[in-house]
């Protein structure tokens, strides 16, 4: 028997530099979307649900495009990103709009999902071989500690746009295992050199090799990490308490925690694919044609998908 494996999509963020909600903004050559394509890459890599994590308002939207298209092929679930699983005192954390960031993002998925599963970003191509190979990882996985979670890592030359600088969780790995992960502004500057200017003002900005490891947010995880993000929300929440308006719970600094305490590892499993996305306006034509290349037509038929995707 095939064992259970999940991919859950982070859609509930907007696309505001885009100007709207870019998971749902065509990019096939029939008008396919972005994730159509992350779940048909995961169908042919041997996921058997996902779990769509979205605003609660968006929810007819999603249901009557996304969801229409791919639930006959996967069993499809719905989770919503909001704020009632918080702490009966910060009531202030109610009525707030912005999404309280990733971790609380995986967290809100608690009920929906029991099994080793894979999370991505709704508005990001992965490309075929990334879900492959997380796929082989997570049918490997077992509860055992310390909990081994995995990253997809991803060569900086694969991810980066001509149209501005981009966010990249630049990686350090020793013998396979991520240590350490800088959140940068990554970009080629006129000489060609890529630079990562980091997020946190008080680093300085470094060099980065085109084969250097990247994150894209394709991180890999078993059921455990439900009661650990659970067991960590209200000590963010307690350090955060001046800025409940703004803070956002993320899931590397929530990854890096379990690993400094030995709750877990994290290992980064390389992939040779090409990430492409629409960060800027500007990239949606680009990303378009890079799609195209990878359909089969009647006089290419070596290409990744068909024509008519869901046929």
């Amino acid at each position: 028997m095939n064992k259970d494996i999940t991919l859950v999509i982070l859609a509930a963020g907007m696309g505001s530099r885009f100007g709207g909600l870019k998971q749902i903004e065509p990019m096939g050559p029939n008008g396919e979307f972005i994730i159509d394509y992350s779940i048909y890459d995961a169908l042919e890599a041997g996921f058997n649900k996902v779990v769509f994590l979205i605003k609660e308002e968006n929810f007819d939207i999603f249901k009557e495009t996304i969801g229409a298209r791919v639930e006959p092929h996967i069993k499809v679930e719905y989770a919503f990103q909001k704020n009632d699983n918080v702490p009966l005192f910060y009531d202030e954390l109610k009525d707030r709009q912005k999404p309280l960031g990733t971790a609380h993002a995986i967290l809100c998925c608690k009920d929906k999902v029991h099994e080793p599963f894979m999370i991505i970003n709704a508005d990001d191509f992965y490309g075929r071989d990334a879900f492959l190979k997380g796929a082989e990882f997570l049918k490997n996985t077992t509860m055992e500690e310390p909990h081994r979670y995995g990253m997809v890592g991803y060569l900086v030359k694969n991810t980066i746009t001509e149209n501005g600088a981009v966010k990249r969780g630049v990686c350090n790995v020793e013998n396979g295992y991520l240590t350490k992960l800088t959140e940068s502004s990554v970009g080629r500057i006129e000489d060609g050199t890529i630079m990562a200017k980091p997020l946190d003002e008080t680093l300085e900005e470094f060099t980065v090799s085109e084969d250097d490891t990247v994150s894209m947010n394709m991180l890999l995880f078993d059921p455990s990490i439900f009661d650990y993000i659970e067991s960590k929300f209200k000590g963010f929440l307690e350090k955060n308490t001046e800025k409940l308006d703004k803070c956002e719970f993320l899931i590397p600094d929530v990854l890096f925690e379990s690993i400094d305490e030995g709750f877990a590892t994290c290992e980064v499993i390389p992939t040779t694919a090409t990430w492409y996305g629409v960060t800027y306006k500007e990239d949606a034509p680009a990303v378009r044609e890079s799609i195209k290349a990878l359909v089969r037509t009647e006089e290419d038929k070596e290409g990744d998908y068909p024509l008519h995707l869901w046929d």
